[in-house]
């Protein structure tokens, strides 16, 4: 029976102060070196709370078989979105253990550092793998640091444990023997980290003389953090949304695995596994083996836990080739030979992303640009929707809107186009359309520059596979989709019978999925697609 959330033996976590006492109860206080100000704090609030001897030996029953019932807890107390913003995902059980048996393998540490312990999943379980260990968790959230010393307590491992509250960024210290970074690197997006953190993040790189996005995600802090701080010899594996793979800001943490970190494999987990719970989000796990130069770096992709198996094997790509490639996750799948009759999508289209106006709120027509003539108006896809809902045909152009995209020699208009359009440019002025980073890099400001209509358009980032549509009515496209122009002349019922295989044969998995369960096409994503070759689609052979 579950109540609020909780199963029914759990409703004494009611509140986080109920989680508190718990973790007090089950000797918090005892484990991993003296209290922070901040827990300590956290302990006074929850310690008149009750304590049920039966609920302790109950909790200290499931920990010592490997539950976790008090990270389970805090991950229903907490709601996904406030955890997501956190950084506060808690890797399952098969996950840690499988990166655990890969470290094993790999050599015996002296010391084990979870940069963001949470409730120590990977800690408990590495000091059973490695019994002489100092044992070493980090994490910003009194409330996780009370969990982690409860669990070490309960496991026998208080003793040989520090937790400490603080960002893992200030870590420092260096030990005789070998360190084994581990964890699971909170996942926070650029937008939620102050500038004084980014500022952080590109001096530090450029003291690699590496480049660094401030756009970058928290996860990408982490690595560099850990490359910042490690010695040859020591080793590590990390599971992070795979976003690095492929994203620009990602160049970062694909330099420190070709550099300083010693990058040895990436395992992909696809988000049907549900790597992450709270997350429909494609995994990555990387390992790591500081100071080592490998010939290669090994890729797998899995569909299922079950497939997870060792880490380090797969397909081997050479340095060279991975120093040369802009994105990685393509690298993770099997490229096998299409089928006879088959071809690369790119074979018979160029994929194109659609223009970026750099400001729609003044390059989509509306009432501030009444009475421009008509040819300086072009109806244009500008929302998803308006291909998924097309049903494949874009027939109609009536609903949708009209993009405004003059010439950059405005002495091609006539006199009469010319006195509207030089209005209109005013008004576009004080919204400030010719001070933006697009306007600025374009030949004239005000010129759009809107692509050729495209025979066949598609969605490419959504939480499903993507949209293709027969573009009927020579709609152009901005940013929001692509557009396919056939290399060579393309029948009616070439580019038909191509429509229909896109939008029934293209699954999410083809793509890359990002945290929060987006998936995305790139333009030469999209192009390495199997589909018919054109005597296939000509013949209408295709399902």
């Amino acid at each position: 029976m579950m109540v609020g959330g909780l199963a029914d033996r759990d409703r004494i976590f009611a509140t986080e102060d109920d989680l508190v006492a718990m973790a007090l109860a089950l000797g918090a206080a005892q484990a991993g070196g003296a209290l922070s100000a901040a827990e300590t704090a956290l302990a006074k609030t929850a310690e008149a709370r009750p304590v049920s001897p039966h609920r302790i030996a109950d909790l200290k029953d499931r920990i010592l078989a490997g539950e976790d019932p008090l990270g389970d807890a805090f991950s229903v107390l907490r709601s996904p979105e406030v955890r997501r913003d956190q950084g506060a995902t808690y890797t399952p059980a098969p996950i840690v253990q499988t990166m655990i048996d890969w470290a094993a393998a790999t050599r015996t540490p002296a010391r084990v550092i979870d940069p963001g312990v949470g409730s120590a999943r990977f800690l408990c379980r590495a000091g059973q793998a490695f019994p002489e260990a100092e044992l070493v968790g980090i994490d910003v959230d009194p409330l996780a640091a009370l969990m982690a010393r409860a669990n070490l307590a309960v496991t026998g491992q208080g003793g040989r444990a520090r937790i400490l509250l603080g960002d893992y960024r200030r870590f420092t210290g260096q030990v005789a023997g070998s360190s084994l970074y581990i964890g699971n690197p909170p996942y926070v997006r650029h937008h939620k980290i102050g500038a004084v953190w980014k500022t952080w993040l590109t001096a530090e790189a450029a003291k690699l003389d590496l480049p660094a996005s401030r756009l970058a995600g928290l996860h990408a802090y982490f690595f560099l953090a850990t490359a910042r701080s490690a010695k040859p010899g020591d080793f590590g594996a990390f599971i992070t949304a795979s976003e690095w793979l492929d994203v620009n800001y990602g160049a970062l943490v694909r330099a420190l695995m070709l550099g300083r970190l010693g990058g040895r494999s990436v395992t992909v987990i696809d988000p049907t596994a549900q790597p992450f719970p709270d997350a429909a989000a494609t995994a990555a796990i990387a390992t790591f083996d500081i100071g080592a130069k490998p010939r290669a770096v090994s890729f797998r992709r899995i569909e299922d836990l079950a497939s997870l198996g060792e880490l380090g094997k797969g397909r081997t790509v050479p340095r060279e080739r991975l120093a040369a490639e802009g994105r990685w996750s393509h690298l993770t799948r099997d490229s096998e030979k299409p089928p006879e009759g088959y071809v690369e999508l790119g074979e018979l289209c160029r994929v194109h992303r659609g223009t970026v106006t750099g400001a729609n709120g003044v390059w989509i027509a509306g009432a501030h640009s009444v009475g421009l003539p008509e040819t300086v108006l072009f109806p244009t896809i500008t929302r998803a929707r308006e291909v998924l809902e097309a049903g494949g045909l874009l027939a109609d152009s009536r609903k949708l809107r009209r993009v405004i995209d003059l010439p950059a020699d405005l002495d091609e208009l006539d006199s009469a186009e010319r006195k509207a359009v030089t209005k209109f440019l005013k008004v576009a002025r004080a919204m400030g359309a010719n001070k933006g980073y697009v306007a600025s890099h374009r030949k004239a400001w005000w010129s759009v520059g809107l692509r050729a209509a495209a025979p066949i358009i598609s969605t490419y980032m959504a939480r499903r596979p993507p949209g293709f549509i027969i573009n009927q009515v020579d709609a152009r496209h901005i940013n929001i989709a692509h557009g396919l122009y056939p290399r060579d002349p393309m029948s009616d019922t070439v580019r038909k019978s191509l429509v229909s295989y896109l939008q029934s044969n293209i699954s999410q998995r083809s793509g890359r999925t990002y945290a929060g369960g987006l998936t995305k096409f790139e333009p030469r994503e999209m192009e390495r697609l199997i589909v018919p070759g054109p005597a296939l689609l000509a013949a209408g052979a295709v399902c």
